[in-house]
């Protein structure tokens, strides 16, 4: 249950939760459900979220990233650790099965009490990286642990909530009643992160978590691994690809690899989406002509269509050197 117009205390405000930077190293995923009944909607009435779900999830774009600093869950206000868990396996759930968290759904995690009633809790981290116990005092932005895989989770990130008197708030839209939501979102200030984070935190209906180029063949848990062959003068091929989050039904994705003189190597469009897509993987590409790829850059236009007008668009390039055969 959400809060209904919580009233906060004065200077009460939330860090990012992990050491990533917002838009390059972490992207939101999903927000807090504001659909009272069995359907599903963010603060903002879009698709960002699912049915009870109760925080904000922060992703990093590749399992590879979860070690590193972009991976570090720090605290996102000072407060004391109240109980935590270290110990849940680290692996996702498309290998072991939801049945296999029951109960244990946050995985390895913790929950910090701050002043006036507060809490914030962090979800899905790395098995034995916790670095606090229950009882620790916490400053903000000090590092709690390692983000990971474990309890429900498909997708490296963090699963973040906060709460007061045991409801659940939601910080990006605080003051809002239960189930309410508002297309035109209001002022930054009426959030609960800091200044500095409102910008980076701005709502976006789309965002390209993964773009980059291959020198063979592009699968979803390749690109989730971080792996991708790298495209060169002797691969087998060059291919685009691009990965989205958060795209909306109806939308249109194409994807165009244009070469050294500008002309189309290879080029896709997309059916309109038939239901929002959580994540989406587009892909172009053309296999190594028998004298070698061109020398030069080669340019990749990936485009979001929405209701007739642009509503995405990233560019993205590789140079080639020249080839022998």
């Amino acid at each position: 249950m959400l809060a209904p117009t919580p009233a906060w205390p004065e200077g009460f405000r939330l860090r990012l939760p992990l050491a990533c930077e917002l838009g390059v190293t972490c992207f939101v995923q999903y927000y807090v459900d504001r659909d009272p009944g069995s359907g599903a909607r963010d603060y903002a009435c879009g698709s960002r979220s699912y049915d009870g779900h109760d925080g904000t999830d922060f992703r990093l774009p590749t399992l590879a990233q979860e070690a590193g600093p972009a991976g570090t869950v720090v605290a996102a206000a000072a407060g004391r650790v109240l109980r935590s868990r270290n110990d849940a396996p680290d692996v996702s759930v498309r290998e072991t099965g939801i049945e296999k968290v029951a109960g244990v759904e946050c995985g390895n995690g913790l929950v910090v009490a701050h002043a006036d009633g507060y809490e914030t809790q962090y979800c899905h981290l790395a098995r034995g990286s916790l670095k606090v116990r229950p009882g620790d005092a916490v400053s903000a932005g000090q590092p709690l642990g390692q983000a990971g895989l474990s309890g429900a989770s498909e997708f490296p990130h963090l699963h973040f909530t906060l709460r007061r008197a045991g409801r659940t708030v939601d910080p990006f839209a605080p003051d809002a009643g239960a189930g309410a939501c508002a297309p035109a979102v209001g002022p930054a200030s009426d959030n609960l992160w800091e200044p500095a984070l409102r910008d980076g935190l701005a709502y976006r209906a789309g965002t390209v978590l993964n773009a980059g180029f291959s020198g063979g063949p592009v699968r979803m848990e390749i690109v989730e691994s971080g792996t991708v062959d790298p495209a060169a003068p002797g691969a087998p091929a060059l291919v685009a690809f691009v990965r989205t989050i958060g795209l909306d039904a109806g939308d249109v994705q194409s994807l165009v690899l244009s070469g050294p003189d500008g002309r189309p190597v290879a080029q896709s469009a997309e059916a309109p989406l038939a239901r929002a897509r959580a994540q989406s993987l587009v892909f172009v590409g053309r296999k190594r002509p028998e004298a070698g790829f061109p020398a030069g850059t080669y340019t990749a236009t990936f485009r979001v269509t929405r209701a007739g007008a642009t509503a995405l668009e990233h560019r993205f390039s590789t140079t080639l050197p020249a080839s022998s055969r």
